[in-house]
Parts: C-alpha cells; structure tokens; sequence
C-alpha cells in the first residue's frame, strides 16, 4: 500500500491523491495533507520534513475553529499589540512546534510565537492594524494542527493530573523497591555467608519480577524524555538517568544468565529516589505557586449588572446577574456587602470599606466613596457600592499581576542560561567518563562484573539534577513569597541585576513624600488671586500629577474655564488656550516661554537659565505684570525682588512653588506643600546601614528638595531635572561606576527607571511607571524598598549556594565512583539528597 508523503500513514491505492512537486510525483491520502504539503514546501520549510522524528503517522485533523471561543483572550499589550494563549492539536514531534512557529514568524503582522512542546500552549503576539485573529488561527489551520481555546482552569487541572500521575508511579516504584529489597538483603547475604543455588536463582528471578514495572513503568518518563532528546542531539538529565538505570538492569540479567551477582535494586531505587526528588520537587513548585492560584480564584464568575431606569437614575436602574465576560467598560456593576469585586472601575454610588490584603497585603480595609477607584479580586466589607467598570478581562490589575508573576517566573536569569549550558556539556563528557571508567578498569584486571559497576556509579552519582534546579527553583519561590508581601519581581535577570545595586535614588512627590499635596497659598500678580486660581485649576484638571490635583482641589467651589489645544510636558508643566491667551502652568523655566515656542525644542535660554538656577544662582530676574482687567500696575525693582526673594525662601522652607503665565507674562504663583512620609526616614537609615549610597533627584526646585530631603536624611540632591535628565543623570550615575535602583510613581519617573540598573515602581504609580518598572510595590508603602532589595539579594545569594552544593558534590563524588570507593546504590541515593538540598535551601529565599 502507497505511504503518504506528508502524514506518513499506509493507505489503499483506490484512495490516493496524486501531485507533482518539483518535477517529483507525490501521493497523499487525502486532499487535506496535500494542499498542507504545498504550503509547507511554498514557505520553504521543507526542513521540516527533514527534522521531524518520532512522527506518529495519520491524517490532517479536521479543522472547526469557532472564533468567538478566542475572542475573550486576546489582550493588548505593549505598542498596542495584540497577544493570546492557545493550545494546539496536532503536534506529534518538536519538529511540529518547529514549523507552527516558523510559519507563524512569516505571517505578515505576526511579531512573536513560541510553542511550548510539553504543554502544547502557544503564545502568540501581532499587530492588529495589518493582521487579525482569524488570519492567525488560519495559519495555524493551514499547516494542519488544530487551535483550541486556552483555559487557565484546564490547564491547572492538566497540572494535577501531572502531579497525581507522578505520585502514582511514585508509589508503584517505591512499593515494588521495598519488597525487592527484603530480597536483595538475602542474596547479598548469601553472597557472604552462602546461598542455596535454586534458592538463590528463585529469589534473582522475583527480583528481575520487582525491577521491571519499577524501570519500564515508574521510570517511562524518563525514557520518553532521554529519547526526544537525543533524536535531537540534546544530552538531557534523563539520558544519565536511562544509561545509569537500564545498564543496571541489562547487566543484572546477563549476570543471572552466567550464575553471577545482580544489582536489580540499583536500577529500581535509582529509579525510586529520583522519583522521590522529583515529587517533593513538583510539591515545593505547587506551594510556591499557592499565592498565583489564590489569586486566580479571588475573581467571582457573575456580576449584578445595573440598566439605568427611564429616569437614568440609578435607584430606579433594573439589576441583572451576567458572566464576568459580558461586562463591559462603562458599565454599571453593583456590590454588596460581603461580595467580592469582579472587575476594576471607579466608584460611582454608595461607601464602604474594601478589603484589598489580598492584591496589596495590607491589612487595615481602604474607605471607597465616590469617585475612589475598586480593584477586581479584592472584597466588600461593609456598604453598598455600584461603580463604573474601566478595566476587563486581561487588563484588570488581578489579571496582570498574575500574567506578570507567570512571565517573571518564565524569564530566566543569566546564571541560569550558563548553568544549562553546563549541563548540555556536562552530560556527554560523564557518559564518555563512564565508558573510560569501564575501560580503566578492565586494564587494570578486574572483572567485567566489577567494571561494569564502576562505570554505572559514574552514571548515577554525575546526574545533574541538583544544577538543573539550582537556579529556576529558588527563583519561582523567591518571586513568589515577594506577591505574597506586595513585591512583584518581574524576572530571574532583575533579581541577578539587584545583587550589585549601591546606590539608590528616590523620586520626591509621590515617593519621598505624601503624595497628597495641599494648595497653602495662591497669589495672583496683575489680576485677583481668584482669577489666578480659577485659570491653573482650568488647566490642570487635565493633569495627573498630584501637584496639579492639588491645585484643582484649592478651587473646587470656583467655575472653571474652557480650555482649547490642552498639551502637557512632563516634569515642567501644562499649557492651552484659555478665553484667547496662551496660558501655562508649571515651573519657572516653563512659564517664562514666550508665546508659540515649544517646551524643549531648542529654547536654549531657558535651559541655561534652568542650569544657573541649579547651580544655586539668586539673580532677580525681570518681569511684566499685567492686570486681568486691563489696569496695569508697574512695581519697582524694589519690591519685586522681595517678592521673588520671599517665593524663594518657600522653596528653601520645602514649599513647592508653581508659576501662571498669560501670553508670556508672570500672572500668578502657587504654593503647595506634600509632607515627607512618616516612614521615609527610617527607610533612608535602613538603606544606609547596609552601605547603600542614597540621593533624591525631583522636577521640582533646589531649595524646596533640599528641604525634604533634610528631614528624611538624604544629603544628595538633585533638583529641577526633567524626565530626560532624570535618565542622564542615571547614567552619568552608571557611567561613573555605581549600580544604581530608581523608585519613582509618574510618567515623569519612566525614562530613569528604564534608565536604572533597576526600577521600582511604587503602589498605586501610574501605568506607564508600572510597565517601565522592573519590580512593582502592590501597595503604598516605602518600606517595601528595602525588603524587595533584601529579597532580591537573599535569592540570587540562594542561587548561588545552590550552584555550590550542585557542583561541589559533582566534584566530590564522581572521583569516588571513578575509583569505586562508591557503590552505585550508594551513588543513588547520594543523587537524590542534593537534588533535596537544592529543593530545601530553595525554600530558604524569603526574608523576614
């Protein structure tokens, strides 16, 4: 019967589709795998033809793709790209994981795609604006392999049975080895003292019974991996467990064929111990993984959704219970006490208490009233609620701290890749030890029994299990025990990154201080002090930064004006068209534009003055003052320099001082006060009493930072720099040769942190800080700075004693098994207690 060229299964003649390819003819069994064998060879993969091995032989599968099953898990992720997780039928060998990503990678549009062989889950990421969903899912159909929906759920109960299917061989293997060893006591004992022969061969023979369901049942994953692997030329851990276990095995039998000594129970408890490690080794990842699953299960799966009334009041509004996945942003969702939060959203009726240990680890409850923002996960203690939904799906903030300990958890530290790299190497060299051991024994006359066994302990006591979870595991806990305190570590390389840090550099608003800024004074020059109020408040309603809140929150019962062209430059101010005039708020520097000129497109005067300004110069500059009514008053220099002296000493008393400009000229000054943090002084102490070097870098004036950094302790300070000479600054930082971490919370922070070696976010920072950042502090709390650092420290200081332990007894051990001082069930179990030592000091990556 004719083979089919491209699934490889035997099929009736009468049932052949014949093709010519390149001048060669074809035959497939059926339409299906012709039109994929075109397209594969259209693409130039035919490698994949090449590399496939282990192929199981069979048709195309038939291909239903419902699109609306996929639509929910698509989400939006960085430069608005579009990103999904599916599963996929069809794969059979890693050279299908090979083609699915090869031809994904050529699709228009398509920017990322890896499959993961083992779990056959594919994420995908592309660009919206030049391909969709359903053209990739097409890809994917068109090679012949099946998309299918991922879901989190399935995939953890795929999981369980994983674990569940590994107690169970667990149990088996340990089982059938305590019943072989009542055996293989006796006949070492009579290897001593003397043995009936028949009684001998009866209890070499119940042994062989006790090994195989241990070695070919029990131990089939390990096969099955050694096997994938070396089809690809990749010397795994598995391969020395296979040659050390089977050798044991195949040696024992031709031994009981000659009338000589086996060792079946070396091949089963090697079998059995590493079972062992491997188990408490999935049970320390399921206990770190205990808060990722707490997480996912916080989200309930209905919302009490409320549809306004005639009236569009929402006491008459009609209450409907709906799945989580037909909410929508704009949404109104109502909660009662006792519930829990579904999706994130602004408070838009009622007050309550709102528990969020659970996102932020505090444990006091957070007072919501209108306009305060809920967060999906956390739960309703007290009132009623009904808020707005702004975020769904993968965008709420449960959704992405979970995604972001999954990807932190899935990058792998440089250590780490150098330890893999090890292992790749390390295998095949022990393998050809193991057959020079044989061979060094041999020559020097002993038996081949005795040989045999030497090169076996070589095989068993140089498995690198230990060095295979020295890093990955340590830093899954690590990561892991950091949610569980607020800390979100976004991967092994920043952990790496942190272990060098000496320096650290504060952001002031926000970070050093309160963050709750109060309007204290507000004078207007030329018109009222109402007037001014009314035009800064006009403007900065549009802001986020907490300054300008403070200035809306100081004319909140005053009528605010319409603004036109609205624009605001990060770290200087905001500016737009106001009843016809140009008008600007923001620092010194920035008011003092002339009308029409952009903020940090070539106006050198103004940064020359900003670098006087720095470099502490007091000149009294000159400025017009013009009356909102048209009634110009013209002061003398006298005065006006007290004036600007007396803003000064403001700034040096930790007054924030924000300038209003018309049309270029100086209409109105503002002080705001934010008190330094009750905590930020200890933090500061801490810091610097494990040798970190601390400084402040702020927007903000000289004098005022000096000011609050006088009270929390920290002696360098940076002031009046822009967002992009935050990042210079940085770098002159790293330039100089220091490893520096920035903490900041706004937009303005984001250039430094990308800057720094590392960034960290503060609770309740802005979206774009958070994205920059490379840990993120869940809640509020500066004392989390230190800590995340100290973790940072303990784990990577965990690596690195697991790469120790892991090497040190490699070193130790394979010269003893070399020169058979260790026999090889010694050399088992001897494996399996460093692989449980790696997994104990693992657990140890915790602070307290």
């Amino acid at each position: 019967m004719p083979k089919c060229d491209h699934c490889l299964i035997e099929f009736p003649e009468r049932d052949a589709v014949h093709d010519e390819i390149r001048g060669e003819a074809r035959v497939f069994c059926c339409h299906g795998c012709q039109g994929v064998y075109r397209l594969i060879h259209d693409e130039g993969l035919d490698d994949f033809y090449r590399k496939r091995a282990g192929w199981l032989p069979g048709p195309v599968l038939e291909q239903t793709i419902d699109l609306a099953a996929f639509t929910g898990s698509v989400r939006t992720v960085e430069k608005e790209l579009c990103e999904t997780d599916i599963m996929l039928d069809g794969i059979r060998c890693a050279s299908c994981v090979w083609l699915n990503e090869k031809v994904l990678e050529r699709t228009p549009g398509i920017f990322y795609a890896r499959v993961n062989y083992a779990t056959h889950r594919a994420r995908i990421r592309w660009d919206p604006a030049t391909t969709g969903l359903a053209a990739v899912l097409g890809r994917i159909t068109s090679i012949g392999y099946t998309p299918k929906p991922f879901s989190e759920r399935a995939y953890e109960e795929e999981q369980r049975k994983l674990s569940r299917d590994l107690l169970i061989r667990f149990g088996t293997a340990a089982f059938f080895s305590m019943q072989l060893m009542l055996f293989s006591a006796a006949l070492y004992a009579g290897y001593f003292q003397g043995i009936d022969p028949a009684l001998r061969s009866q209890f070499q023979w119940i042994s062989l019974a006790m090994t195989t369901p241990v070695l070919f049942y029990s131990g089939w994953p390990f096969f099955a991996s050694a096997l994938r692997g070396l089809r690809h030329g990749a010397f795994t851990m598995d391969v020395l467990i296979v040659a050390g276990a089977g050798s044991a095995y195949i040696y024992s039998m031709f031994q009981m064929a000659a009338g000589g000594e086996v060792y079946f129970d070396t091949s089963a408890m090697i079998v059995t111990l590493i079972l062992l490690g491997r188990y408490i080794e999935s049970g320390a990842k399921r206990k770190a993984s205990e808060s990722l699953t707490r997480l996912l299960s916080l989200s309930p799966p209905g919302a009490r959704l409320l549809e306004a009334g005639p009236d569009g009041s929402i006491a008459a509004a009609h209450r409907r219970m709906t799945t989580i996945g037909s909410v929508k942003p704009g949404d109104l969702v109502e909660i009662l006490p006792g519930e829990q939060v579904p999706l994130d959203g602004i408070v838009a009726d009622g007050a309550s208490e709102v528990d969020e240990s659970m996102l932020t680890g505090e444990s006091l409850p957070v007072q919501k009233t209108p306009g305060a923002e809920v967060f999906g996960g956390t739960r309703n203690l007290m009132g009623r609620i009904v808020f707005e939904v702004t975020r769904t799906g993968d965008e709420t903030v449960l959704s992405r701290i979970v995604r972001a300990v999954e990807d932190a958890q899935a990058r792998r530290a440089p250590v780490q890749a150098a330890a893999d790299r090890f292992v790749g190497l390390f295998v095949p060299l022990l393998i050809l030890s193991a057959v020079a051991t044989a061979g060094f024994w041999l020559f020097r006359g002993s038996g081949l029994s005795a040989a045999v066994m030497h090169a076996v302990s070589v095989l068993v006591i140089a498995c690198p299990c230990a060095l295979g979870l020295a890093t990955p595991l340590a830093i899954l806990v690590g990561t892991t025990y950091g949610v569980s305190r607020g800390i979100l570590i976004k991967g092994g390389d920043v952990i790496e990154r942190a272990k060098d840090i000496d320096t650290v550099v504060f952001d002031k608003t926000g970070t050093i201080t309160e963050g709750r800024p109060l309007l204290v004074y507000a004078r207007g020059i030329g018109i009222d002090d109402a007037r001014a109020i009314r035009l800064a408040a006009s403007l900065e309603r549009y802001s986020e930064h907490t300054i300008g809140k403070a200035i809306v929150e100081g004319a909140k019962s005053e009528e605010l004006f319409a603004v036109q062209d609205f624009s605001a430059a990060p770290g200087a101010g905001v500016r737009g068209i106001v009843e016809g005039s140009m008008v600007k708020v923001g620092t010194r520097e920035f008011v003092k534009i002339g009308r029409g000129e952009e903020y940090g497109q070539g106006d050198k005067e103004t940064r020359r003055q900003g670098e006087k300004d720095r470099r502490g110069d007091t000149e009294t500059r000159e400025y017009r003052v013009q009356d909102g009514q048209g009634d110009n008053a013209t002061k003398g220099q006298g005065e006006k320099g007290q004036e600007l002296e007396g803003l000064r000493e403001g700034e040096r008393a930790g007054t924030t001082v924000v300038y209003l400009s018309m049309d270029g000229m100086l209409a109105g000054v503002f002080g705001i006060s934010d008190p330094a943090r009750q905590d930020a002084s200890g933090v500061v102490k801490t810091l610097e009493s494990t040798g970190m070097h601390i400084a402040m870098i702020t927007g903000d004036a000289q004098g005022t930072a000096e000011a609050v950094a006088e009270r929390v302790g920290i002696t360098s300070v940076m002031g009046r720099r822009t967002p992009v000479e935050k990042a210079e600054e940085l770098q002159a930082l790293r330039s100089r040769g220091r490893h520096t971490i920035m903490v900041g919370d706004g937009i303005n922070d984001a250039p430094a942190l990308i800057e720094a070696d590392v960034g960290i976010a503060v609770g309740k920072a802005t979206d774009i800080a958070l994205e920059s950042a490379d840990i993120v502090l869940l809640r509020n709390d500066l004392r989390l700075v230190p800590l995340s650092i100290a973790l940072a420290k303990k784990t990577y200081a965990v690596i690195r004693q697991n790469l120790f332990w892991a090497f040190f007894y490699n070193i130790v051990a394979i010269p003893l098994a070399v020169t058979g001082v260790l026999h090889p069930i010694v050399a088992a179990g001897a494996m399996a207690l460093s692989s449980l030592s790696v997994v104990g000091n693992s657990l140890r990556a915790r602070v307290k």
